[in-house]
C-alpha cells in the first residue's frame, strides 16, 4: 500500500477510483488522495475492496471493459451503491496519451482512469442482468462459429488434397450444427423472457430486419428504446461525422461504434432498399440526388437504427403507416 492518507481527509476529500482489471488481479488507484492498492480478482478480493471505498467519498469508480473479467467487480460495486463508469479501453489509452503519460502498466492505468473519471465525467454504466449476459455470450459464440464456417468454405475452395478436403467438410459440418444449435438457444432465452420476446417481435416486423439481425440488435444493443436517434446512430458508429477547420467543410464520414452492429445492420439495409417501401423510396432518391450505392446504404443503416430504437421506445411493431 503507499501515499498513505488521514481518515478525516478520506471522509470529506469525493475520490474519484480508477481500477485497472485483469484476470487475476485488480489494481486500484483513488485520486487525489493518492492512495493505491491492489486485491485479487474473486469474491473475497472484490469484499476486501468494498470494505476499503467505504472510508472514502466515491463520486464515481471507472473501470475498463476486459471481456469477463470486470463484471463480477462491477456487479458487485453496482449492487452496494458505487456509481461505476465502464469505459471504452482505448478511449482511456488516448486520454492517457494526451495527459503526457506515454507509459503503460496496471498502477499507471488505474492512476489514468481515476483522473479520466474526475475530468469526463463518463456516463454511469448499469451491468445487464444474467440473462443479457447469457444471450450476449451466446451471441457471441454463434458470431465466432459463423466466422469459422466461412475460413473453412475459403479453404474448401483452396484445396486439392482429398484427405484435406474431407478434414475441411468434416469440420464444416461441426461449425454448421454450433451455429444451429447456438442459434435455438438464443431464441428458447429470449422467447423465455417477455421483454426481450416483445423486442425481437418488433425488430422483426420491420422490413428487412431478419431474426438474426434482430438478435444482434437486442444483445449488442441493450440500451436500444432509451436513446434520443443521433445517440443510437452514435452508439452503432453511423453518424456523419464533421470534419471543418476555418473555412473549408470537409466531407462527412461515419467512424468509430460498434462494428458487429454495422456488419448486422448492411445486410438489412440491402434488403430493406428493395423491400421496404419508405426506405426504399428513400434509398432511390439518395441515388437520383447522386450519391454512391455504398453512401447511400450507410443512409438507410442510420435510418434502420433509428427506426429499430423509436418503435422499441414506444412499444409497437412497425406499420406500413402510422399515424
Amino acid at each position: 500500500m503507499q501515499g498513505k492518507v488521514s481518515p478525516e481527509r478520506s471522509a470529506i476529500t469525493a475520490v474519484y477510483v480508477g481500477i485497472d482489471v485483469c484476470k487475476e488481479r485488480l489494481d486500484v488507484y483513488i485520486h487525489p488522495v493518492g492512495l493505491t492498492l491492489a486485491f485479487a480478482n474473486s469474491a473475497q478480493g472484490i469484499k476486501r475492496l468494498k470494505r476499503s471505498l467505504t472510508a472514502h467519498k466515491v463520486a464515481l469508480v471507472a473501470m475498463e471493459a476486459t471481456g469477463k473479467f470486470h463484471r463480477a467487480a462491477h456487479r458487485s460495486l453496482h449492487a452496494d451503491g458505487f456509481a461505476v463508469a465502464i469505459v471504452n479501453p482505448l478511449r482511456s489509452r488516448l486520454f492517457a496519451e494526451a495527459a503526457g503519460t506515454l507509459a503503460k502498466t496496471d498502477r499507471v492505468d488505474a492512476r489514468m482512469l481515476a483522473i479520466m473519471g474526475e475530468c469526463l465525467d463518463p456516463e454511469i454504466s448499469e451491468p445487464p442482468s444474467e440473462l443479457m449476459e447469457t444471450v450476449q455470450e451466446l451471441t457471441r459464440c454463434r458470431a465466432a462459429a459463423v466466422a469459422a464456417r466461412t475460413a473453412l468454405l475459403n479453404q474448401l475452395a483452396a484445396a486439392q488434397a482429398g484427405a484435406a478436403t474431407l478434414e475441411i467438410k468434416r469440420q464444416l459440418r461441426a461449425a454448421e450444427t454450433a451455429i444451429e444449435n447456438l442459434g435455438a438457444e438464443i431464441e428458447r432465452l429470449i422467447g423465455a423472457d417477455p421483454l426481450l420476446a416483445r423486442r425481437l417481435a418488433i425488430l422483426a416486423s420491420i422490413p428487412g430486419v431478419g431474426t438474426i439481425t434482430a438478435i444482434a440488435l437486442i444483445a449488442g444493443l441493450a440500451e436500444i428504446g432509451s436513446l434520443s436517434a443521433k445517440e443510437a446512430a452514435m452508439i452503432v458508429g453511423l453518424a456523419p461525422i464533421a470534419c471543418d477547420s476555418g473555412e473549408n467543410s470537409g466531407a462527412r464520414h461515419i467512424r468509430g461504434g460498434r462494428a458487429h452492429l454495422r456488419r448486422a445492420l448492411y445486410m438489412a439495409a440491402v434488403a430493406a432498399a428493395r423491400f421496404n417501401p419508405p426506405l426504399k423510396a428513400f434509398y432511390e432518391r439518395l441515388l437520383t440526388n447522386g450519391k454512391k450505392p455504398k453512401v447511400a446504404l450507410t443512409a438507410v443503416m442510420r435510418k434502420l437504427i433509428v427506426l429499430a430504437n423509436t418503435l422499441i421506445r414506444q412499444n409497437r411493431l412497425w406499420e406500413p403507416h402510422h399515424a
